[in-house]
């Protein structure tokens, strides 16, 4: 049995990061928008779910029906939306910072 020796798993590891699948720059919106849309949705629904206990809490204490829609107009949304915000900017900052990485390691590889 022979065992990979520090030198070899380097090769493999260069060889397979080439020969992955090339980027593309076109596909950077489309992931860009597609963590946001996740991350807003996730958002949404644990701001909803706080949102909510808090609406209930509240409504207990004083003794009164609970108006839910506080929870969606106060909470909720505004928070989805600060939370999409920054998302959506440090998402599309992250993916065009790999791009460029990307690119530039391909091409000192390429050179040597």
């Amino acid at each position: 049995m022979r065992f990979a020796t520090c030198g070899d798993s380097l090769e493999v590891m260069s060889f397979a990061a080439i020969q992955g699948s090339p980027q593309r720059w076109y596909l950077i919106p489309v992931r860009v928008l597609l963590v946001t849309f996740i991350i807003t949705l996730l958002s949404f629904a644990v701001s909803l779910l706080l949102g909510i206990s808090g609406v209930v809490l509240a409504a207990r204490l004083r003794e009164v029906h609970p108006n839910m829609t506080l929870a969606y107009k106060f909470v909720a949304l505004p928070v989805a939306g600060a939370v999409a915000a920054v998302v959506l900017v440090s998402s599309a900052l992250m993916e065009i910072r790999h791009y460029r990485q990307v690119k530039t390691l391909e091409g000192i590889e390429r050179a040597s």
